[in-house]
């Protein structure tokens, strides 16, 4: 299949004329943790104290939550990322959330998402859980949700910027290097090929043992 453009500096691209929305598309790896890890200790704080769970409860809705992550981490990269609409504007909005991604791949301030973009998805995701899950149920969940979150920011951008030793992580770093530099329509989970397996979009084994 024909490759789209990808650069191999590790510098990038000006997305926005204005210095302010520019600022906005760009975030050092660490600051999804300052913003998220105390969040995720004040609902663990809230499912123990204030609603009454148990630990073994409380686990249960971490794991939940966690399990939640990786498929919707799959949907949201597949379906959402991926979708190349036909418009002008369309196309823009796609280069924004995802397509300098992959045209700029090492840009190590485009890897993790920014406050801009995480922070209203979050609110949007915690507003649906309050709808859908019993209150006794929420707080822990979506302390877990966005462990698997940040689990997924982190390895991401430890996929375009570390060396592993652990066969593990070479093998998920392999995963994701393929979803870029082979065949981006397949190879979609970052933190886990899971949902890849289940709904048959890995890679087949010999292009990944041609690939060590």
């Amino acid at each position: 299949m024909p490759k789209n453009y990808i650069s191999n500096d590790a510098g990038s691209t000006r997305m926005f004329k204005s210095d302010f929305l520019e600022s906005l598309s760009k975030v050092h790896y660490s600051v999804p943790l300052f913003i998220y890890v105390p969040v995720i200790i004040v609902f663990i704080y809230r499912s123990l104290a204030v609603v009454g769970n148990s630990i073994p409860r409380l686990f249960l809705y971490l794991g939940a939550g966690l399990f939640i992550w990786t498929i919707t981490e799959y949907i949201l990269h597949r379906f959402i990322f991926h979708y190349v609409p036909k418009s002008g504007w369309g196309l823009r909005l796609h280069f924004i959330f995802h397509g300098v991604h992959h045209d700029y791949p090492r840009d190590a301030k485009r890897l993790v998402m920014p406050p801009s973009a995480s922070i209203p998805l979050a609110l949007l995701f915690y507003f649906l859980f309050t709808w859908l899950l019993p209150g006794t149920m929420i707080d822990a969940f979506f302390a877990g949700f966005l462990a698997g979150y940040l689990t997924y920011d982190m390895m991401h951008y430890a996929m375009h910027h570390a060396n592993f030793r652990s066969p593990i992580m070479k093998a998920i770093k392999q995963h994701h290097m393929l979803h870029h530099y082979a065949d981006a329509s397949k190879g979609y989970g970052v933190s886990s090929s899971l949902w890849d397996l289940i709904f048959r979009t890995t890679f087949p084994p010999k292009k990944q043992e041609s690939s060590h």
